[in-house]
């Protein structure tokens, strides 16, 4: 059902993509829809060694030690990687049931290219099958896991920044927040683009967002339940899975914070940022007017696409001295 309350207008460029977007992910995702839209995805999304072929990066595979046996990382590397280069820890979106660690990798394999970082890309576990606290705590293997390795893979773990799009946006956030808890690795920032923060589901633009766009208030109630089963909602929610119910954002390592006014998610993302603020931490938010959510990357050639992925760039540049 389509929401009543007014909202903001798309951007017309983009507009005209989300129905060609609904053929991969349709709107409105339920519970039963999950498996079809995961194989949706699986057959139209190109592998992480299909995006990165004839470019000039390598990539090689390794584990981690996880929770519950080995996690898969992918570390992508510039072919002529000079030593000490920083790295990005990525996490793939896909609302916590779908995608994979080359979910994202065309945007991140230009930051490899563009920057010469270093850029490690986490295959954590999946709800349902694998409900909170698997996906965030597989992340986090990983992210201890690079830390330790970096220097066998010429990188600085010194300079490593956390990040993620969607779910992994939110996951992103959630290692943020263990590795301050549990004096795990240093990070130097933490890159958050759309992510995926609240299971409260309580915002305007929830309600804006019902029925409309990609990835409206239906199919956000469907990956927070998988995540969370019936503590969606609830008291009984960690804010290592929604960061959103953190109450101390102190001593965060400086952040990016990006979103769409015209998606779900915006009215959370920034709260979040407007936290981070109030508790001393360096955030820059963005919030780029009439794009619908993860529109960047469905359409990358769009203005508004190339203007947040520009920003991206400057900010890590910024960031890491690139």
């Amino acid at each position: 059902m389509t929401t009543s309350l007014p909202r903001p207008p798309f951007d017309p460029d983009l507009e005209a993509a989300i129905t060609e977007v609904h053929r991969v992910v349709p709107l409105g995702i339920t519970p039963e829809l999950i498996e079809q839209v995961r194989r949706a995805r699986d057959a139209s999304s190109p592998s992480l060694h299909e995006v990165a072929a004839g470019r000039p990066i390598d990539i090689e595979e390794h584990t981690a030690p996880g929770p519950d046996g080995d996690v898969p990382v992918s570390v992508v590397r510039p072919h002529d990687q000079v030593s000490g280069a920083p790295v990005v820890y990525w996490c793939h979106g896909g609302g916590m049931f779908m995608g994979d660690r080359g979910t994202g990798a065309a945007q991140f394999c230009d930051w490899v290219s563009q920057l010469g970082v270093v850029v490690v890309s986490v295959e954590y576990r999946l709800a349902p099958e694998h409900p909170d606290p698997a996906p965030v705590e597989d992340c986090y293997a990983g992210l201890v896991w690079t830390a330790e390795n970096a220097a066998g893979f010429s990188a600085d773990a010194s300079s490593l920044v956390v990040g993620g799009t969607s779910a992994g946006g939110g996951l992103a956030a959630g290692l943020a927040l263990l590795a301050r808890d549990r004096a795990g690795p240093a990070l130097a920032g933490q890159l958050l683009l759309c992510p995926m923060l609240d299971d409260r589901d309580d915002t305007g633009s929830a309600a804006q967002f019902e029925g409309v766009g990609v990835w409206d208030r239906v199919s956000n109630r469907t990956g927070w339940e998988a995540l969370l089963g019936e503590r969606r909602g609830s008291a009984d929610v960690s804010p290592y899975a929604a960061p959103a119910r953190a109450r101390d954002l102190s001593g965060l390592p400086p952040a990016y914070v990006d979103v769409s006014s015209t998606e779900t998610f915006r009215d959370e993302d920034i709260a979040y940022a407007t936290a981070l603020w109030n508790a001393g931490v360096q955030a820059e938010l963005h919030v780029w007017p009439g794009g619908f959510h993860g529109s960047d990357g469905f359409v990358p050639g769009a203005e508004l696409s190339r203007r947040a992925r520009a920003a991206r760039v400057a900010w890590l540049r910024r960031l890491l001295g690139r």
